[in-house]
């Protein structure tokens, strides 16, 4: 099945839940979801003091595209901080993180799968 159809929709109505694999102080609520594909459009939050070490550097399958729209991280592998207002579009295999998030921080994030040749 696709992404569920919605007409605009408070994001206040979606509930946040434990980002799989846990780490304390980053949470999920996920707007839409393709179960056929995994593709997920989410708001990722990171509570003050967040720190995705456990995680070690990320690189997945899928696409990536991100927007910080409140607060800032610090990339620990990049020791560069982005803030609020910063995107990045992540192709399959790119690394990126971890993150610290000293105050706290909410990102957009669409995630998606390509098909070869497309």
């Amino acid at each position: 099945m696709a992404k569920p159809e919605f007409e605009f929709t408070p994001a206040s109505s979606v509930e946040f839940t434990p980002c799989n694999p846990p780490i304390e102080g980053l949470s999920e609520a996920v707007l839409a979801r393709d179960d056929s594909n995994d593709s997920v459009t989410r708001i990722l939050k990171f509570e003050p003091g967040t720190d995705t070490s456990p995680n070690g550097v990320l690189a997945h399958d899928f696409w990536e595209e991100v927007f910080i729209f409140e607060g800032s991280f610090t990339d620990l592998r990049l020791n560069k901080t982005f803030k609020a207002g910063d995107w990045a579009t992540r192709p399959p295999g790119m690394k990126h993180g971890p993150w610290l998030s000293e105050s706290g921080a909410k990102m957009f994030e669409v995630r998606y799968y390509q098909n070869s040749g497309n």
